[in-house]
């Protein structure tokens, strides 16, 4: 019988994170892929953990100093994620108080 690779489960941010890397290091992405990669290394605490750890890790030719690796604790904070009602409070509050400031600093101008 054949052996079958086993299956390695991944959402779909982690493979377009995937895709997304080789077309940067080969120096074919476009600035919207860029954009798009930033946004999911942004936006999804699994990956940005990958990334940090990626980066605090690999020796970088530029570092002069030898700076001693901090703890994993210290390196990754964990993200909270938002809920539906917070998102739509920050939302609303977004839509009322950018008016307002708007004409606070109209008046402030004029005076």
């Amino acid at each position: 019988m054949s052996q079958r690779k086993p299956l390695i489960r991944r959402t779909f941010l982690q493979e377009r994170y995937e895709i997304l890397i080789k077309r940067q290091q080969n120096g074919t992405a476009t600035f919207n892929e860029l954009t798009e990669l930033d946004d999911i290394v942004n936006r999804d605490p699994s990956i940005r953990e990958i990334v940090l750890i990626e980066n605090h890790f690999i020796d970088a030719a530029d570092d002069d100093n030898e700076s001693v690796p901090r703890p994993l604790k210290d390196l990754t904070k964990p993200v909270k994620a938002q809920s539906w009602l917070s998102r739509i409070r920050a939302y609303i509050g977004r839509v009322f108080i950018l008016p307002v400031s708007s004409t606070a600093e109209k008046s402030f101008i004029t005076i």
